[in-house]
């Protein structure tokens, strides 16, 4: 298709403002859109798919097209990443652009640098090598760099996963049940589904699968108790009230006032009313210590570097260091002790990360259990065959989008020995 000249100068505009990395990608993103109104569904997809592939692809996009403007790497994106041709591109631009593009196709082919080229910074490649392997760091950062699929979870509550299958299938869509999560759809292609009427009334949530495996391992019973201490954006904590099918009680912990203010809508949609958000302070709030003891299920979904999620949150690579990490596996071991003064004997934590860097992950584990003779780490395999999720990734949930499809997490669960 022809490309109109406004869809560059917005992509263009668009790229200048997050490259800055000031804010995450998404947010900036949804600013620059509201400071263009007139700007219609269709070219807001343009810009915003452009804009993430300009995040995703960074470090060879701008190692091949040099120190340009931004204007320029527009085009670059838009030939590059986005499959335009030269041609459809003609109306939007000059003829010294065009040649510019010309000269750029022709160093597509120029062999990078093995970090260049997996668009990741030294040392995360490093990191990964060191980690996985060669072969399977090249594998891991190749998907990393892909577009991810669209999940959705059925709210059992109001739906089963058959029901939405069938109407979502009869919309036109392109969907399957996802591979492990019960609950889980999958949409294929650029699906337009933000007003669907399911989406609306609650009967599904955009939730990627591996965070829906998450919930599941927290295996909530009906009458219990249960805090989702870093609730967030509210995704597992919805589906945790559902999987307890609106009984017990369900705290809803996080310490911005705006996240929990953006869950309440959400929240409504549900039809849940075991839900109970709570904003504190800290993680030694008095609001936790009150239930010192008294609680069956805990989930830490701790505040991590989200290297599991980069195919969706792309900017996160250069704006994370390793000082980062180091100051985020500080922080992940001050939530988890706090959090696990909550649990009753007998009780069960979930300590979980969208991270595929092992300091945030199995260190933080193995340092808490070191100090904190009371508990014990369960085995996820067996729990996963209990639940019948066809999954075995060994004694803790290890997901990466190269192996399994959705976003990378990492889960281990926790329990309290009985008194």
């Amino acid at each position: 298709m022809t490309v109109p000249a406004n869809l560059i100068g917005g992509l263009a505009a668009a790229i200048e403002r997050v490259r800055r990395l000031a804010a995450p990608a998404d947010a900036t993103l949804r600013a620059f859109f509201r400071e263009h109104p007139a700007m219609g569904q269709r070219d807001r997809a343009f810009v915003a798919e452009g804009t993430f592939a300009y995040l995703r692809h960074l470090r060879s996009l701008e190692t091949l097209a040099g120190d340009v403007p931004p204007r320029k790497l527009a085009l670059a994106v838009a030939v590059r990443e986005l499959g335009h041709s030269v041609r459809e591109l003609e109306g939007a631009t000059r003829a010294h652009e065009r040649e510019w593009l010309a000269e750029f196709k022709g160093r597509l082919a120029t062999p990078l640098l093995p970090a260049v080229a997996a668009d990741l910074p030294d040392w995360l490649w490093e990191r990964l090598g060191a980690v996985y392997g060669d072969e399977r760091r090249a594998a891991l950062a190749k998907a990393l760099a892909a577009q991810a699929p669209f999940d959705l979870r059925v709210n059992a509550t109001k739906a089963t996963r058959e029901e939405a299958l069938a109407a979502l299938s009869a919309d036109g869509f392109a969907v399957t049940p996802t591979p492990y999560a019960p609950l889980g759809l999958r949409v294929s292609g650029h699906a337009q589904l933000a007003k669907h009427p399911w989406l609306a009334d609650g009967r599904l949530e955009v939730q990627d699968e591996g965070s829906q495996l998450v919930a599941h391992l927290v295996a909530p019973r009906r009458s219990d108790m249960v805090v989702d201490f870093c609730a967030g954006a509210g995704g597992k904590t919805l589906a945790l009230g559902a999987l307890m099918r609106s009984q017990g009680r369900l705290y809803a912990f996080d310490v911005i006032d705006k996240r929990l203010a953006a869950f309440k809508p959400r929240l409504a949609r549900s039809g849940l009313s075991n839900v109970h958000p709570e904003l504190i302070a800290h993680e030694r709030d008095a609001r936790v210590k009150r239930l010192a003891g008294k609680v069956d299920r805990v989930l830490v979904d701790a505040p991590c570097t989200g290297f599991g999620t980069l195919r969706r949150n792309p900017d996160l690579k250069w704006r994370h260091g390793p000082e980062a990490v180091a100051e985020l596996a500080a922080k992940q071991a001050s939530i988890l002790a706090a959090a696990a003064t909550l649990l009753k004997p007998g009780g069960r934590l979930v300590y979980a990360t969208c991270s595929i860097l092992p300091e945030e992950n199995e260190a933080i584990v193995q340092q808490f259990l070191d100090g904190h003779a009371a508990f014990r780490s369960a085995d996820v395999a067996s729990e996963l065959a209990r639940l019948r999720i066809p999954l075995d990734t060994g004694a803790t949930l290890k997901l990466a989008p190269d192996t399994h499809g959705c976003d990378g997490f990492f889960a281990a669960i926790l329990e309290r020995r009985a008194a």
